[in-house]
């Protein structure tokens, strides 16, 4: 942790330290109004996956506007949002592990947890943990949609957990987890629609094999940023968990907008200075490795199309200059993060700004929380 902040409230934009991450109030706050407009007058819930922003400002400002709740992917993620007063918190995640265990339990005595599994292994340590602590959990079976990462397939395999869920003391069963990463970033709105169609087919398959033993299904969660007009209005789904539509990276904002689809806009910026011009067709900038990921692609330059960042070292960035207006050393620049959501997890703070002033300093408290 830095001994020093980007800047303080009050002071100039001018004045922000870089590298430095900086959030623009009114982009954010109209693109949570679109998300919360988008819903209104649907059965469907949101409940904002949290891993994109870590900020619990921002989850309790997501609340105030009609979300459920959060999701997020660490335990120690979900205590900072427990701590911060968000009374429901599913952990989109397989827990495994007597310490995250012993962690996790004792948060369902102030909130409502919800956790993932794919496997009877994964039922009986919930179980286990759940008893002890006398509390609990909500356990969701992740069903695999086309993601092919964690959950098991649709159909059978899913019912069986569900009935060791339901007959598990300290679980109950509260649904399926559907969701389609890999659909979130694929370019063209028919691929997303035909990936999102397939996925609500096996989860609405699932679903009904699951009624048909006599448990209920009271949720099926899942969707993202780039698909959730397409799981709200599929009949299936009844909640969703979108994050990154607060901040829209570079990544998403590459996607090709369908009818129909909400246009978020781009509102979480590196802030950047040039700090070598040592040719006519190259500048430097101190944000690197270390102020924006790069594992979905290079950030790119806001409002100038005439510069292309090309390289990332630890501490610098290259800029591409040969046809570009005047760039100085000393001049400051934005940057579009590729990806929001490791980006978020470089800095200790949100340099939130309105009107060519820093309004606040938000903490990034769920920062570095692996465990």
């Amino acid at each position: 942790m830095s001994p020093w902040k980007a800047a303080q409230p009050g002071d100039p934009v001018s004045a922000i330290d870089t590298p430095a991450l900086v959030l623009d109030l009114d982009a954010f706050e109209r693109n949570l109004q679109r998300m919360a407009d988008a819903l209104r007058g649907s059965k469907v819930r949101l409940r904002a996956h949290a891993k994109s922003h870590k900020c619990p400002e921002i989850a309790l400002r997501q609340v105030a506007l009609g979300a459920i709740g959060i999701c997020c992917q660490k335990v120690g993620e979900a205590a900072v949002f427990v701590d911060a007063g968000i009374a429901d918190v599913l952990v989109t995640n397989q827990v495994m592990g007597e310490t995250k265990l012993r962690r996790l339990a004792p948060l369902a005595r102030r909130a409502r947890i919800g956790v993932l599994v794919d496997h009877p292994l994964q039922v009986r340590a919930l179980s286990v943990a759940a008893t002890a602590h006398q509390v609990t959990l909500d356990t969701y079976v992740e069903v695999n949609v086309g993601a092919d990462r964690c959950g098991v397939a649709p159909g059978e395999d899913a019912v069986q957990l569900a009935r060791q869920i339901a007959a598990s003391p300290g679980l109950r069963f509260a649904g399926l987890q559907c969701y389609q990463g890999p659909a979130q970033h694929l370019r063209a709105p028919q691929a997303r629609r035909d990936a999102i169609a397939s996925a609500c087919e096996a989860a609405r398959m699932t679903a009904r094999a699951i009624e048909a033993c006599g448990i209920a299904v009271e949720r099926i969660t899942g969707a993202g940023t780039g698909t959730f007009v397409h799981e709200r209005d599929s009949g299936v789904f009844n909640e969703i968990q979108a994050g990154s539509y607060v901040f829209l990276d570079r990544d998403y904002g590459d996607n090709q907008r369908g009818e129909g689809d909400v246009g978020f806009e781009h509102a979480l910026f590196v802030r950047t200075t040039v700090i070598s011009r040592a040719t006519a067709g190259r500048a430097i900038v101190d944000a690197g490795l270390k102020a924006s990921s790069v594992d979905s692609g290079l950030p790119t330059l806001w409002g100038r199309p005439d510069l292309r960042y090309v390289k990332a070292a630890d501490e610098h960035g290259v800029l591409a200059t040969p046809d570009a207006a005047a760039v100085s050393i000393g001049d400051t620049l934005l940057l579009v993060p590729g990806h929001c959501d490791p980006t978020v997890n470089l800095y200790d703070d949100l340099v939130c700004v309105r009107g060519g002033l820093v309004e606040a300093l938000w903490p990034i408290a769920a920062r570095g929380a692996l465990l």
